[in-house]
């Protein structure tokens, strides 16, 4: 009987032996598939370090590209496109201004109401039309004589109240965002078209003249006094509000800017004169590289996947269009390692599946169980049951991409005050001067990544302490504006009218 009892005991501790071996493997293969995932995230943050160090060559590297655009055509991978834009709406303006925004498949016609001085609330009447798909492919004279048919219907609705004086045309400042090749503050060359427009017969050839012969056409007495890029627009706009506004910058689905530049520095248009001495620039910053910019393995594959590899390297690492993306491409090589998302959904592998606006909601869920990661994963990329340090980790991931954009960001507002010379240093050639008295210098700024992300401002703000330094930055102030690229463009209209606007009656 006790060789059975020691028999038995002998097997109880085998199998417990067997048991607690299996427990330990299984703990050392979920330790070492956990590793590859943390190991993958630490690659990443290494990859997309943005020390302020690192911050500060991104910001000479933006100054020194822009004097470059502005020496010579193509000396830059910023075009540093003159506008002819010389003279900015002050608040002074006063009348009825129009503005046609055709910036994709859909155009808008705007009235603004100018009355009082730098009023804060513009008064303005918006019409938004859709373009039927044929016209995207049509001929110049079809797409322009629809807009200037919904045109006319717009003004026709005004009534006998808004008759302008019979010896005043009505002025229109032109919205238009595709690439052009500005020849005056309205006229410009279309270089080629985007976002699903191909009208053949317009390509090369002057914009505002089709519509304003559209609008001849129709019977409408009205000038196209500005042709305007978006940015340009929410410059005016900021500028209408605050004299001190210098450049503005929008961050949203894409991502551009455009500054107040001193005529005399423009020395690729040498003999250019202006009646204040200052032109804007629309600097295509976008299309911005620099070696010390922090690229990763994820950045150079979207970039080759791309519709157009080796260009808009900034845009990529910093807009709403690609944001969401890399989070996409480092989830996918994690699943690749490691099990811990559970079998590899095929939907990692389509592109841009994962929108920012998608990637932020990760990025800002405070729950204690992160159920908002959770349901993203599971809805979008169909990755259920993901444990919750995993979705820690999908958190860390979102936090990393975003604080390398908005950064990245702030470097490139601060390279276009140090060109300016208003970031303390004394402009591009000047060593830092704490002697200086710093001008309250305002940023016109507008887009979605910016104004709804509330961690990515957050990040863009932080950078822009660290690199300026908090005395300097104090000076610094970023402002929203709404809808620069319309009411933006109807200020530049009055600002450019071919009245004087001092002596114009209110209506």
């Amino acid at each position: 009987m006790g060789r059975v009892v020691v028999g038995v005991s002998v097997s109880v501790a085998a199998v417990a032996c067997a048991v607690a071996a299996t427990v330990v493997v299984r703990r050392m293969r979920s330790r070492k598939k956990w590793n590859k995932v943390v190991g993958v995230l630490r690659e990443l943050e290494e990859g997309c370090d943005t020390t302020v160090g690192r911050l500060r060559q991104v910001v000479d590297a933006m100054a020194v590209e822009m004097h470059a655009g502005l020496a010579s055509e193509g000396g830059s991978k910023l075009k540093m496109l003159l506008t002819y834009v010389d003279n900015l709406p002050k608040g002074t303006e006063r009348g009825t201004y129009y503005a046609l925004d055709l910036g994709g498949t859909n155009f808008r016609v705007l009235r603004v109401h100018l009355r009082d001085q730098q009023s804060s609330v513009l008064e303005h009447e918006v019409e938004k039309q859709p373009i039927p798909q044929v016209l995207m492919t049509s001929t110049s004279e079809d797409l322009f004589h629809f807009i200037a048919s919904s045109l006319k219907e717009f003004i026709e609705k005004e009534g006998d109240g808004s008759e302008l004086s019979p010896d005043r045309r009505r002025e229109l400042g032109f919205t238009f965002s595709f690439p052009v090749k500005q020849m005056s503050v309205s006229s410009g060359i279309l270089i080629k078209w985007t976002k699903g427009f191909s009208i053949v017969d317009m390509v090369g050839r002057d914009v505002p003249a089709y519509l304003q012969e559209a609008l001849t056409r129709k019977g409408l007495d009205m000038r196209v006094a500005a042709l305007v890029n978006d940015t340009v627009g929410t410059l005016a706009l900021g500028h209408y509000h605050d004299a001190d506004t210098v450049a503005a910058i929008i961050i949203g689905t894409g991502t551009n800017a455009c500054y107040l530049e001193r005529t005399d520095a423009i020395i690729k248009c040498q003999g250019l004169l202006t009646t204040s001495g200052c032109m804007v620039v629309n600097m295509e910053w976008g299309n911005f590289w620099s070696s010390h910019l922090p690229r990763t393995l994820y950045d150079i594959d979207l970039d080759a996947e791309s519709p157009n590899p080796n260009d808009q390297g900034f845009e990529k690492m910093i807009s709403g269009m690609y944001l969401g993306d890399i989070v996409r491409r480092v989830i996918l090589r994690m699943s690749l390692e490691s099990d811990m998302f559970g079998p590899i959904s095929s939907k990692l592998s389509i592109p841009f599946i994962l929108s920012t606006p998608k990637m932020a909601d990760m990025h800002e869920d405070v729950s204690p169980d992160l159920r908002e990661v959770a349901r993203i994963l599971k809805d979008i990329l169909e990755i259920p049951e993901v444990p919750l340090k995993v979705r820690k980790i999908v958190v860390k991931v979102c936090d990393v991409v975003t604080r390398r954009a908005a950064r990245l960001a702030a470097a490139g507002i601060v390279g276009i005050l140090k060109k300016i010379g208003r970031d303390g240093s004394g402009g591009i050639t000047g060593g830092r001067r704490s002697d200086m008295k710093m001008k309250r210098t305002v940023v016109a700024i507008e887009g979605g990544l910016y104004s709804s992300y509330t961690l990515f401002r957050e990040y863009l703000h932080e950078a822009l302490n660290e690199i300026l330094g908090e005395d300097i930055a104090k000076h610094v102030i970023l402002k929203v504006t709404k809808d620069g690229s319309g009411i933006g463009a109807a200020l530049l209209a009055a600002s450019h009218s071919s009245y004087n606007v001092d002596t114009v009656q209110l209506l």
